[in-house]
C-alpha cells in the first residue's frame, strides 16, 4: 500500500511540475510581440538570430546536464533521442516556417483564431495515437479559451488569404503533433531536439535574412529574445509536456494570446482595447479555473 501511495504522490508531483513548466513556457513565448516591437529589423533577420541564440542556450543546457560533455555524453544524448527526436525536430522546423508564412499571407487575427483550436487538435490526435481521452472539463475549458481568443482578435479581424489560412491550419496541426510526440515519449530526451529545431529555424531564414544589419544594441535584444523565447521557453515546454496530457498542454499554451498584448502595453503604452481585455480575462479564467478544478478533484481522489 505504501508503494502505491508513493507512486501516486510522485505522479501528482510530476503533474504539478508539468503544469508549472508549461505555464512558464507560455509566459516566455508570449514575449515574442514585445521583442518584435523592440527590435527594428525584418522578420527573417529576427528569426535568424532568435534561432541562433535559442539553439546556443539549449546546447549549453544539454552540456551542463551531461557534466561538461565528458566521455562523449554530450553527443550521446543527441543519438539517444532516436526517431522521436528526429520527428520532433522535423515537425518543429516545419511549424516555424508555416508560422512565418502564415503571418505573411494572412492577417494576424486569422492566424491567432486558427491556432486557438490547437487544444481540440491535440485532444483528437492524443486520442487517435495514444488513446488518451480528454476529460470533459478540459474540453469545456478549451472551448471557453477559444471563445476568449475569438473576442480578443475580433476587433482586428480582416480579410485573410486562403494560402495563409491553410498555413496557419498546418501550423496548428504540427503543434498538436509535437505535443503528442512529447507525451508519447516521456523518457526520450527531447531537449536536444529542441536545440536542433531552433538551429533549423536559423538555416531556414538565412537565405532571406540580413544578419549583419543588426548593430550592438539589436544583438543584445536579439540575445535576450532568443534565450528567453526560443531557448528557455522551448526547453520548459519540452520538459513539462511529458508530465501532463496533450489536451491540457495545448490549453495552457493558450495563455500566450492574452499575455502578448499585456507586455506590449506595459513596455510601449499601447492600451489594449476593451475586446482584448475581456478576451484575456476569459482565457485566463478558463486556464486557471481548469487547473484549480483539476487540483481539487485530484486532492479529493
Amino acid at each position: 500500500m505504501s508503494v502505491l501511495a508513493t507512486a501516486a504522490r510522485t505522479a501528482a508531483e510530476q503533474r504539478r511540475l508539468g503544469l508549472l513548466l508549461v505555464t512558464l513556457s507560455a509566459v516566455a513565448w508570449s514575449t515574442a510581440g514585445f521583442f518584435t516591437r523592440l527590435i527594428p529589423l525584418d522578420a527573417w533577420t529576427i528569426l535568424f538570430w532568435r534561432g541562433l541564440f535559442g539553439a546556443a542556450t539549449g546546447f549549453v543546457f544539454v552540456l551542463a546536464q551531461e557534466r561538461g560533455g565528458r566521455d562523449g555524453g554530450f553527443w550521446r544524448v543527441f543519438v539517444a533521442m532516436g526517431w522521436p527526436g528526429a520527428v520532433f525536430t522535423f515537425l518543429s522546423a516545419l511549424g516555424m516556417a508555416a508560422f512565418l508564412g502564415a503571418l505573411k499571407l494572412t492577417t494576424v487575427a486569422h492566424v491567432a483564431i486558427i491556432y486557438a483550436t490547437v487544444p481540440f487538435a491535440a485532444a483528437a490526435l492524443g486520442w487517435l495515437v495514444l488513446r488518451e481521452r480528454a476529460p470533459p472539463a478540459t474540453l469545456l475549458a478549451s472551448a471557453i479559451a477559444l471563445l476568449g481568443v475569438g473576442v480578443t482578435v475580433w476587433g482586428g479581424a480582416g480579410e485573410g488569404g486562403l494560402a495563409g489560412d491553410a498555413l496557419a491550419l498546418a501550423m496548428t496541426l504540427l503543434m498538436a503533433a509535437i505535443i503528442v510526440v512529447r507525451r508519447a515519449n516521456p523518457a526520450v530526451p527531447l531537449v536536444p531536439a529542441a536545440c536542433l529545431s531552433a538551429l533549423a529555424s536559423t538555416f531556414i531564414s538565412l537565405p532571406f535574412a540580413a544578419p549583419l544589419a543588426a548593430d550592438g544594441r539589436d544583438l543584445v535584444a536579439l540575445a535576450l529574445f532568443g534565450i528567453s523565447n526560443m531557448g528557455v521557453g522551448l526547453i520548459l515546454f519540452v520538459i513539462g509536456a511529458r508530465f501532463i496530457p496533450a489536451a491540457q498542454t495545448a490549453l495552457i499554451g493558450a495563455l500566450d494570446t492574452p499575455l502578448a498584448p499585456l507586455w506590449v502595453w506595459l513596455a510601449f503604452g499601447e492600451t489594449p482595447g476593451a475586446a482584448a481585455i475581456l478576451g484575456g480575462i476569459v482565457v485566463f479564467a478558463a486556464v486557471i479555473g481548469h487547473i484549480l478544478v483539476e487540483q481539487l478533484r485530484r486532492g479529493r481522489g
